[in-house]
């Protein structure tokens, strides 16, 4: 019980809460990027491969 009592009057929780919300929002922005570049870079190795595929 003292070590919870001991955690809310720390900065510590704060700042894991802190870390966490940074995480998250990085990890939601690499997610949204994936989803948007990822037609994009399937077209792109799908012509490369063509181009590849041409040559041999």
């Amino acid at each position: 019980m003292i070590y919870i009592h001991g955690f809310f009057l720390g900065d510590a929780g704060v700042t894991a809460v802190e870390y966490t919300l940074i995480a998250a929002l990085i990890t939601i922005a690499l997610i949204a990027g994936l989803a948007l570049f990822t037609p994009a870079i399937s077209n792109l190795f799908a012509s490369i491969a063509g181009h590849l595929n041409a040559l041999t």
